[in-house]
C-alpha cells in the first residue's frame, strides 16, 4: 500500500467485484454493501455544464456519448490505469469479459447500447453501473463516476418524475462520507444557481468533501472573469478551485486531438492576463493529478475501517447462510437422505417436549393428574345411587320373582349402569392427550429450523404425523374402553363376599317396598357405591397407563414410519417436490452468497496488498543493511 498506484488500483478492483456481483449500493438494499463504504470520486454537475468534455479531458480521449437531453442515464465507474508510455491505449468494459477497446468511438457506441440494454430506447435512468478502465499513458491512476446531469424539466418522452429520479440517485452517491465530490459549474453561469454546488452545499456543507470544477473560462464575457470563485471569494471550500478550458463545439465537429486540446488549454492559461499567475494550477491534467492524490490520501486513512467492515460482514453473511442452510442436493439418493435428517431433527425435537426438555409433555401429566381425577369425582353417582333409583332397579331386577336374599340381579344392574359412567372420563383423557400430542407436533415442527426452508415437507411431515396420531387414538380409546368393560365383565366377588348379609322378613310374597325397610336400599347403594370407588381408583391409575402406552410411547417410537415407508417408495421427482423451498428463502441464500463472495475477494485483495507491502518494506531495509554494510568496509 506503499504506491498510489496500489492504493487505487486495490479499491478498482473491489469495485470491480461489487459490480459483477451486484452491490450497487442503495439505501433499499437488504444486504451489507460493500460499495458505500469505498472512497469514490463522484462527477456531480447540470447537463450544461461541460461534465463530460471535463471527463474527456482528464482521458485525453474521445469516448463518451452526446447528444441533447440527457445522454448519461446509468452511473459510469471509470477507472484510469496509467501504463508506460509508447503503449497503446486501450478500454475494457467489465460486461465484455477479455475484449479489448482500441476504438474509442467503439466504446462509445457500447456506452450507449449497454445503457439501452438495461433502460431500453426510453429516457429513463438506471442506478446499475456501466465498468469501464482505461489504460493509457496519457492518465494518472484515477477512479471517477460519472452520474446523470442535473436537470430542471422533464423532456419529451421523460417521466415527469424524471427530475427528481436524478436528484435522488446523485444524492444517494455524494451523501456518503467516503465520497469525494467533483462539482462540475460552467464559468459564464452565476454561481449561486449552480446545480453542482447547490446539491454539494447540502451534504457537505463546510466543503470538506467538495472539488469545485469551473468550465468555460474560455466563453465568458470580454471584460469578465472568474477569479473571485477561483480565488475562493465567491463560493469557499477546503480545497482550491480548478478552472477547466474544454474543447468548443467546432472542435469536437472537427474532431481535433484531445492532446492537442490540452496544450492549448495550457497556453489559454499561460497566456492569459486574468489566469496567468495560476495557470500552474488550472487545468484538467492539474485536475486529475489533484484528485489522485487526494484519493490516494482518503484511501490510505479509510483502508482499516474497510478491512474490519469486510471482517465484520463476513461473519455475519456467514452465519446467516449457516441459519438458512446449503442448496439442496440434486441426486435422489443425497435428496432422502437430506428428508430423513430433517424428519430425525424433528423428531429429536418432539421427544425433547415429551421428555421435559421442552415445554409440553407436563401437560400430560396434567391430564393424568388433575382433568382425570376431577372427572372421575364429577360422575353423577350420588343420583345414580339414590333410594329411590336403587329402589327402581332393585324392583325392575326382580321382575315377578323376588330375590330371596340379597338381591344379586339389583347389584349387577346397578354396578354395570355405574361402571358405563366411566367411559366418558376414559375418552376424554384419551382426547385431550392426542390434541396435546398434535400440538406438540405442530410447535416441534416450527421450532425445526432446518425445516423452515421447506413448507411443502412441513405439510407433508405433520400431515403424517396426525394420521398416526390417530392411529395411536383410536388404539388407545378401544384399549381404555376395554379397561372399563373388563370392570363390568367380572366383578370383584372377595368384595361383596365380605359384605353382611340381609335376612328376609318372612314374606316372600310381599312387595319389596313392603319387605324392606328404608335402610335397606339405602344399605345397597352404600355397597354399589364402595365398589364404584374401589373401580374408580383402579381406573384413575390404569387409564394413565394405557394412554401412554398407546399413544406416547408410540408417538416416540412409531411417529414417523409411515411417512419412511413412502419415502423409500418415492421417485427423484417426488422427492424434489418435498424440498421444494421458499422462493425467499432460495433467493435470499444466493444473495448472500454472491455477497459472501465478494467480500472475501475484497478480503484476499486487502490481505494481499499489505503482505506485498511488508515484503517491499522487508526488501527495502535488507537493500539498506547491505548499502551500510558496503560503506563500512
Amino acid at each position: 500500500m506503499a504506491t498510489m498506484e496500489g492504493l487505487i488500483g486495490l479499491v478498482n478492483r473491489i469495485q470491480r467485484a461489487c459490480t459483477v456481483l451486484g452491490d450497487h449500493g442503495g439505501a433499499d438494499s437488504a444486504l451489507p454493501t460493500l460499495w458505500e463504504s469505498l472512497p469514490l470520486v463522484v462527477v456531480v454537475g447540470g447537463q450544461s455544464s461541460g461534465k463530460s468534455s471535463v471527463l474527456e479531458s482528464i482521458v485525453g480521449r474521445d469516448f463518451l456519448p452526446r447528444g441533447s437531453g440527457i445522454v448519461t442515464r446509468r452511473p459510469l465507474v471509470l477507472q484510469l490505469h496509467k501504463t508506460e508510455q509508447g503503449m497503446q491505449e486501450y478500454a475494457e468494459f467489465l460486461h465484455l469479459e477479455k475484449k479489448r477497446f482500441t476504438d474509442f468511438s467503439a466504446v462509445r457506441r457500447e456506452i450507449q447500447d449497454e445503457t439501452d440494454r438495461i433502460t431500453g430506447r426510453s429516457k429513463q435512468i438506471s442506478n446499475v453501473p456501466i465498468h469501464l478502465s482505461i489504460y493509457s499513458p496519457n492518465v494518472v491512476n484515477l477512479t471517477l463516476i460519472d452520474l446523470p446531469g442535473l436537470t430542471k424539466v422533464a423532456v419529451e418522452g421523460q417521466p415527469e418524475s424524471i427530475v427528481q429520479d436524478i436528484e435522488n440517485m446523485v444524492h444517494s452517491y455524494v451523501e456518503k462520507p467516503n465520497c469525494i465530490i467533483l462539482a462540475i459549474t460552467p464559468a459564464n453561469q452565476d454561481i449561486a444557481t449552480s446545480d453542482a454546488i447547490r446539491i454539494a452545499r447540502l451534504v457537505d456543507p463546510t466543503g470538506e468533501r467538495t472539488f469545485g470544477v469551473l468550465t468555460k473560462l474560455d466563453l465568458m464575457d470580454k471584460g469578465t472573469n472568474a477569479l473571485d470563485v477561483l480565488e475562493g471569494r465567491s463560493y469557499r471550500l477546503q480545497h482550491p478551485w480548478v478552472g477547466i478550458v474544454n474543447r468548443s463545439q467546432v472542435d469536437i465537429n472537427k474532431n481535433v486531438d484531445m492532446i492537442a486540446a490540452r496544450r492549448r488549454e495550457r497556453e489559454f492559461f499561460n497566456s492569459s492576463p486574468d489566469y496567468a499567475h495560476l495557470a500552474s494550477k488550472m487545468g484538467s491534467e492539474y485536475l486529475a493529478k489533484l484528485l489522485s492524490k487526494h484519493l490516494e490520501s482518503v484511501i490510505k486513512v479509510r483502508i482499516p475501517g474497510i478491512a474490519s467492515l469486510i471482517n465484520k460482514s463476513i461473519r455475519e453473511l456467514e452465519a446467516e447462510l449457516d441459519y438458512l442452510g446449503r442448496p439442496v442436493a440434486i441426486d435422489a439418493g443425497a435428496q432422502l437422505y437430506t428428508i430423513l435428517e430433517l424428519c430425525r431433527a424433528f423428531d429429536r425435537i418432539f421427544k425433547e417436549h415429551l421428555d421435559g426438555g421442552r415445554p409440553g409433555g407436563d401437560r400430560i401429566y396434567a391430564v393424568f393428574n388433575h382433568q382425570l381425577p376431577v372427572a372421575l369425582r364429577k360422575l353423577p353417582f350420588d343420583r345414580h345411587l339414590s333410594d329411590e333409583n336403587v329402589r327402581k332397579v332393585v324392583s325392575e331386577a326382580d321382575g315377578y320373582q323376588p330375590h330371596l336374599i340379597a338381591p344379586e340381579q339389583g347389584y349387577r344392574r346397578l354396578i354395570d349402569s355405574a361402571l358405563n359412567y366411566f367411559r366418558g372420563p376414559s375418552e376424554a383423557s384419551v382426547d385431550a392427550v392426542h390434541f396435546i400430542l398434535k400440538e406438540i407436533v405442530r410447535r416441534s415442527i416450527g421450532e425445526t429450523q432446518e425445516l423452515k426452508r421447506f413448507p411443502t415437507l412441513q405439510a407433508e411431515l405433520a400431515a403424517a404425523a396426525n394420521e398416526a396420531l390417530e392411529r395411536f387414538r383410536e388404539d388407545s380409546k378401544k384399549t381404555t374402553l376395554r379397561l372399563v368393560d373388563m370392570e363390568s365383565s367380572y366383578l370383584t366377588v372377595d368384595f361383596f363376599r365380605n359384605l353382611p348379609q340381609e335376612v328376609d322378613n318372612g314374606n316372600p310374597y310381599a312387595a319389596p317396598e313392603v319387605r324392606y325397610a328404608e335402610g335397606h336400599f339405602n344399605r345397597i347403594g352404600s355397597n354399589v357405591s364402595l365398589y364404584v370407588k374401589m373401580v374408580s381408583e383402579t381406573l384413575r391409575n390404569t387409564i394413565p397407563k394405557a394412554v401412554v402406552h398407546c399413544q406416547v410411547r408410540e408417538a416416540k417410537r412409531s411417529l414417523l414410519d409411515h411417512l419412511y415407508i413412502r419415502l423409500g417408495k418415492m421417485e427423484g421427482r417426488q422427492l424434489a417436490q418435498l424440498l421444494g423451498e421458499n422462493p425467499e428463502v432460495m433467493e435470499r441464500r444466493q444473495q448472500c452468497g454472491k455477497r459472501l463472495e465478494l467480500y472475501k475477494s475484497a478480503r484476499d485483495e486487502i490481505d494481499s496488498d499489505i503482505r506485498l507491502h511488508l515484503e517491499q518494506k522487508v526488501i527495502k531495509r535488507m537493500n539498506f543493511g547491505v548499502n551500510l554494510i558496503g560503506g563500512c568496509s
